[in-house]
């Protein structure tokens, strides 16, 4: 699975976390005072759909095999199904560190 869109939300989630630090953004980092502004939902949107299309196509290739395809061999279709289950819970992971990070924020005292 291309990761990029979810290694671009980690990147912004890190440049967002050092000047909330108080320090600059990292040179590798997306930054909002750089002159590149990045939509956060559509990173994540996108993100999400990604994830959703590993899914479907692994779950294509599993019902062609089991309709008897010949295009397909049980490796290929164990291996997009492997990908698909560790993307989504990629995906999850970074949901949980969303929400942990939205409650931190909640708890803060003004």
């Amino acid at each position: 699975m291309d990761s990029k869109g979810i290694d671009q939300m980690l990147n912004i989630m890190r440049s967002v976390s050092t000047q909330a630090a108080g320090r600059s953004a990292d040179a590798g980092g997306t930054s909002a005072s750089s002159g590149g502004t990045v939509d956060f939902a559509q990173v994540l949107q996108s993100s999400i759909a990604q994830v959703n299309q590993t899914q479907q196509k692994a779950e294509d290739m599993a019902a062609n095999f089991a309709g008897g395809d010949s295009d397909g061999n049980l490796q290929d279709v164990m291996i997009a199904l492997q990908k698909a289950n560790i993307s989504f819970q990629e995906m999850i992971q970074v949901r949980n560190k969303l929400v942990s990070a939205y409650q931190d924020v909640m708890n803060i005292q003004v």
